[in-house]
């Protein structure tokens, strides 16, 4: 199974691509799971972070959705988590910056008084086959979106936690078999791991929880922006399924982490890979 050829201009965006992902907007049914939480998601306006946020309402959860600039598809993730009958507030902006990452919180406090679930979903990459090729200012602009921004993130929403809150970053299966051709990328995935990893011990106390879902190949608005047409084609037929993964076959994952059903579950990796081993 796979896409046809297709390219389009970063970040790219839901509308331009074919097929058009699922985010579970027919197929996910809530139970309560997470009724009365606040859950700030990253990069909600598309692909997996769309899917959550969807899953998450209907879940129970006001969200406030974090995008950069694709207006078109975070009002569609804003009338999905509306429909649920839940709260929607929409935050536009670059989160490379520490000030962006700190007024994103600022924002969700001022709103809703406190956060119970953090996702840092928000990534940047691109491909290329030469380390030559990549600039100074790319790799800068990667470690500052994927990586910093999470460290800005969860320093700033801490204060804003109580015991029982749950932080989830998207790292990926690249933090662990990383493509060449996305060196940046699979960098910043594997800092995101072990950053989490430390959370775990070092907010235990506290009672809060860090975890990680690692992504594989998941259709996504980042995938034909970013790769060239002819690799968007096989995009994930080389994994053990023969296909890559819709957004709404990841959201569950990210349900369970957020969800008191996980009060034991801290320093995890959930691997979403279509059989691809996470070792």
């Amino acid at each position: 199974m796979s896409q046809p050829e297709q390219q389009q201009d970063a970040p790219g965006t839901t509308a331009e691509m074919t097929p058009t992902p699922d985010h579970g907007e027919d197929s996910y049914r809530g139970s309560g799971r997470l009724t009365g939480k606040v859950a700030i998601i990253t990069g909600a306006d598309s692909g997996i972070g769309k899917a959550t946020a969807i899953a998450f309402a209907r879940e129970g959860a006001d969200i406030v959705i974090s995008y950069l600039e694709e207006e078109e598809d975070a009002q569609s993730t804003r009338e999905l988590v509306e429909s649920a009958g839940r709260t929607a507030l929409l935050f536009g902006g670059d989160l490379s910056t520490a000030e962006q990452c700190r007024a994103l919180v600022e924002r969700t406090v001022a709103a809703f008084g406190s956060i119970d679930v953090l996702v840092h979903n928000a990534a940047f990459q691109r491909t290329h086959d030469d380390i030559s090729e990549i600039e100074d200012e790319e790799w800068d602009y990667t470690i500052a979106t994927n990586l910093s921004a999470y460290f800005y993130l969860v320093k700033a929403a801490l204060p804003h936690m109580k015991s029982g809150a749950s932080i989830i970053a998207t790292s990926s299966i690249q933090a662990d078999a990383p493509s060449p051709q996305l060196l940046p990328y699979a960098a910043t995935k594997a800092g995101i791991a072990n950053m989490t990893a430390s959370l775990s011990q070092l907010l235990g106390e506290r009672g809060i929880r860090a975890n990680v879902v690692a992504p594989g190949p998941i259709w996504t608005p980042l995938i034909p922006s970013t790769m060239p047409a002819e690799k968007v084609a096989e995009f994930g037929t080389d994994t053990p399924l023969g296909r890559p993964g819709q957004p709404a076959e990841v959201a569950p994952a990210y349900v369970m982490l957020a969800s008191d059903e996980a009060s034991y579950i801290s320093g995890a990796v959930i691997a979403v890979t279509g059989g691809k081993p996470i070792l």
